[in-house]
């Protein structure tokens, strides 16, 4: 899971671009870069933090009105330098990418590409992939009468060569800039816009930009536009003209973890606010609860996540919800470190119980998920140890079963707890005196909210794919996450 941002037709778009991907940090501490361009590209990119990967002097040399940013974590690669984004290829015109997804078909791309069209990808990034492929399509079209045709040409063959999640900004030098989202529409992508644009060559009413949720435009202060549709290209030339096709229609299956987990709780995505979604999943827990004979005194929120199903939970079980856990908020997200060792002792680097809350009384948890089981085991821990007298753990997503092959870090199947253990064995194993999980129906329908029609991707909870993944397609992405972690 990664963050993408693209701004066209703003004077100085690195500025933009810095400040929104200061927004997006939480949806990658790997890496970060940025691309501008003004005759030619201009590139920073590395690991680490924005803060840390950008300097006062490599921003003004990020020179141009029209730029891409990208933050990232991996689920694929070593992390190294070279696998950060975005990616920028010289042929045709020139153009850059960044994109948020996994490639499902990453390595047979890989040689077809060096087969067919021999291209040469030195890094491990599934967006180098997309990006050549793109510009394979882009190059076999009569490129001497450039127009959004050929744009929407060339996305068309990436829909139909790439597969799995992949939400992607390009900028073709002296172009323009696209935007596609894949068919289902797995990874957000959200458009916007600001009046007074300065910096287009045609002198543009509105600047443009991309992102992957809606709090960068709050931040930028971009009227939200519209969310980009699954299957769609959207295409701002250099005038600041807007070209849109709908390329190909399937049944929408958002990422449902963007709501659970994954995005900030100031985000709307799809229509659906992120904070409204989780607090209608702590409601939801609430009869579940009640049935499982849990009589808290105290519920405690596990941060950042699961604090609006707290504040709903303990509202409906008219029991007070209190700060026991208190987040140290310069230590990394702890789901997206590599090692279990490294998940272990990051718990306590982050989480500090207040024992003025927690002693002597029976304390409730609330958190998203749980996945391998460490994670919560140390929370149970850290409460227990400031003098719990019971300690309850409610989940407000059902058990993780299956891996997901889209991009967020849960890739293998030996990795989830709750494949080959029944919640009287997670109970157990994670210290706690009981284990409340949201039913499966109970998350469709907080999620939805009013949009009652509305479908997800739900694969890691019931092994529903959108896309085709072969048992081939599983080994190898275990076999290659694996290596990686050694």
């Amino acid at each position: 899971m990664c963050g993408v941002l693209g701004v066209c037709g703003r004077e100085n778009a690195v500025y933009d671009l810095y400040q929104g991907l200061i927004a997006l940090q939480h949806r990658g501490q790997d890496s970060a870069g940025i691309v501008t361009y003004d005759e030619m590209f201009h590139l920073k990119k590395g690991n680490g933090l924005v803060s840390v990967v950008f300097s006062e002097k490599n921003v003004a040399r990020l020179v141009g009105t029209c730029g891409i940013g990208h933050v990232r974590y991996p689920t694929i690669g070593a992390g190294s330098d070279e696998d950060a984004q975005p990616f920028y290829v010289n042929v045709p015109f020139g153009i850059a990418m960044a994109h948020n997804g996994n490639v499902t078909n990453y390595y047979s791309l890989r040689k077809d590409l060096a087969a067919r069209a021999f291209r040469q990808l030195n890094s491990y990034s599934d967006v180098e992939a997309i990006l050549n492929v793109f510009a394979d399509e882009v190059a076999r079209q009569d490129i001497t009468h450039f127009n959004p045709e050929l744009v929407f040409k060339a996305v068309q063959g990436v829909f139909d060569r790439v597969e799995g999640s992949f939400s992607c900004v390009a900028l073709i030098a002296g172009q323009g800039m696209v935007a596609l989202r894949d068919p289902f529409g797995i990874k957000p992508l959200i458009m916007g816009r600001k009046k007074d644009g300065k910096g287009a060559e045609g002198g543009g009413e509105y600047s443009y930009a991309f992102a992957s949720e809606s709090v960068a435009f709050d931040l930028l202060e971009y009227e939200v536009m519209r969310d980009v549709r699954p299957g769609e290209a959207i295409f701002v030339d250099a005038q600041q003209q807007v070209h849109t096709r709908q390329l190909t229609q399937k049944t929408q299956r958002a990422c449902i973890f963007e709501w659970v987990y994954f995005a900030r709780p100031d985000s709307v995505i799809d229509g659906i606010g992120v904070y409204d979604a989780r607090r209608r999943l702590g409601e939801r827990l609430a009869p579940d609860c009640r049935a499982a004979g849990i009589e808290p005194d105290v519920v405690v929120a596990v941060p950042e996540t699961g604090r609006a199903a707290g504040v709903a939970l303990a509202k409906a079980l008219d029991v007070d919800l209190l700060e026991g856990l208190i987040k140290n908020r310069y230590i990394a997200r702890t789901f997206i470190m590599g090692r279990q060792e490294d998940r272990k002792l990051s718990v306590r680097q982050k989480l500090n119980p207040v024992r003025s809350v927690i002693q002597g009384r029976k304390v409730l948890l609330v958190d998203d998920s749980i996945v391998r089981g460490t994670t919560s085991r140390e929370i149970v821990s850290l409460v227990r140890n400031a003098g719990a007298k019971e300690v309850y753990f409610a989940v407000t997503s059902p058990p993780l079963r299956y891996p997901c092959v889209y991009g967020i870090d849960m890739m293998t199947r030996g990795e989830f707890i709750a494949r080959d253990h029944s919640i009287a064995q997670i109970t157990e194993t994670i210290g706690a005196d009981r284990v409340v999980y949201q039913s499966y129906e109970g998350l469709i329908t907080a999620v939805q909210g009013e949009q009652a029609e509305r479908k997800f991707c739900t694969a890691c909870f019931n092994g529903d794919y959108p896309t085709p993944v072969s048992e081939e397609t599983f080994r190898a992405l275990e076999r290659e996450r694996c290596r990686w972690r050694e």
